[in-house]
């Protein structure tokens, strides 16, 4: 036992947002979509007095397992003294296979079958995306209200309510947090698949203020995407291969931003720093994905993600812009066409990557005009400066700001700033 107060200053945050999250998760599933606050209060009082605890006797020597009894105890406590949730269990446990009745057990299957279960009942359709992922993030992340709004670059309040109106809607589902079946999975695999790509991608394009990369939600984004592959109901072909791509995205993240965070482009990028195991498990889930007919944007979007991580060849661009092409047909968006034009601009060159870029007509975009700063930049300096402050107009990423703003320095500082094609 450590009797050191500072190490449990240190290590009681971590743990916070290590065990939060499991814990939470196997007490929605004892107590039920509609006492999904007690279950918050119980983790929370559990937290509280490890503080105060730990303080004045120490840290003990398997601090988790304390907070698992802890929790486990204050449950009981909490089913013993609360007469509304006690009727509430009974007549649930009576409907409820027995297979469930763990007891507050906080072992490593119940918590994975916990957490997985909470997936799917937060990805409800009948929630807005933007709700779902909020959800997300405070249920299965841990994330505050604070850090919620400051993901979404949202006010507190606009969050609070949001989570508000989602967990209502939450409440008044029907949906059991309990054993999987086919029938659940069916209906809502694709919005919890969507779920996490969104939340992925919140992280790995974030808009925070201060940061262009969240790593920790595009972790945690992966460590639920795990949870689906490991379950043989959930392990399908788009769930493998949207973990693929997130392993192959996250591969690069050390090497994307620099010590100021600023963006490091793809061309610039140390690949020492690139994380070979993860792409090794990113090519391990994509021929898991292959096993069968389905080629769905997930699928499609892990093989581009593999195509950025192989050296550069005659070849590669080419893939890259095949791939796109299949992608935008298969599911549109303005992204995926801006990058089908930067592959469209390794084949075939700048200049006739502009026209292809200026067809799409994105003029209130700020990665349009990025990627017209960057094709203009090596013959017509001034026209990438215009585009550049108009995308500096648009975003509201100051860390984006910043790099788009060294960018314009480094092309002010050599003195060609004409908008004539010096090619």
């Amino acid at each position: 036992m450590s009797s050191d107060p500072a190490a449990g200053n240190e290590l009681l945050p971590n743990l916070f947002r290590l065990e939060y999250t499991r814990m939470t998760a196997v007490l929605y599933r004892r107590f039920g979509l509609k006492y999904i606050e007690i279950a918050e209060d119980i983790v929370s009082e559990t937290f509280k007095k490890a503080s105060e605890n730990w303080t004045i006797n120490g840290i003990p020597e398997n601090p988790a397992a304390w907070l698992y009894k802890v929790a486990k105890n204050k449950a009981k406590d909490c089913l013993k003294h609360h007469a509304v949730v006690e009727t509430h269990f009974k007549e649930t446990i009576a409907t409820e296979k027995m297979e469930m009745i763990n007891d507050f057990e906080f072992t490593h299957q119940n918590i994975s079958d916990s957490q997985l279960s909470m997936i799917f009942a937060v990805c409800n359709p009948a929630i807005s995306s933007e709700s779902q992922i909020c959800l997300a993030l405070q249920i299965l992340c841990g994330f505050s209200v604070e850090e919620i709004a400051n993901a979404f670059l949202s006010k507190i309040e606009t969050i609070k309510k949001r989570l508000q109106r989602a967990r209502a809607d939450l409440r008044k589902d029907n949906f059991q947090i309990g054993i999987l079946n086919k029938n659940e999975i069916a209906l809502r695999i694709d919005t919890v698949l969507k779920t996490l790509y969104l939340l992925f991608n919140e992280g790995y394009f974030s808009k925070t203020n201060s940061r262009q990369i969240r790593k920790d939600l595009c972790l945690e984004a992966l460590r639920l995407t795990l949870l689906l592959t490991e379950n043989p109901l959930t392990n399908t072909p788009k769930a493998n291969a949207l973990l693929a791509l997130m392993c192959y995205q996250s591969s690069r993240l050390d090497a994307r931003t620099n010590d100021k965070g600023e963006t490091i482009v793809y061309e610039r990028q140390n690949k020492k720093l690139w994380d070979v195991s993860l792409i090794e498990r990113g090519n391990y889930y994509l021929i898991e994905a292959c096993n069968r007919d389905d080629v769905s944007k997930y699928h499609l979007e892990a093989a581009i993600a593999y195509w950025h991580t192989v050296p550069a060849g005659k070849n590669k661009w080419q893939q890259i812009l095949q791939l796109y092409n299949q992608l935008i047909l298969v599911e549109y968006s303005p992204i995926a066409a801006l990058n089908r034009t930067f592959a469209f601009a390794k084949v075939y060159g700048h200049e006739q990557a502009i026209a292809e870029a200026q067809k799409l007509n994105l003029a209130e975009n700020n990665y349009y005009h990025e990627l017209l700063g960057y094709l203009f930049a090596s013959y017509s300096p001034g026209k990438a400066i215009t585009h550049y402050e108009k995308a500096i107009q648009l975003t509201k990423s100051e860390a984006e700001k910043q790099t788009l703003q060294k960018e314009i320095r480094r092309l002010r500082s050599k003195g060609t700033t004409g908008t004539g094609n010096k090619k």
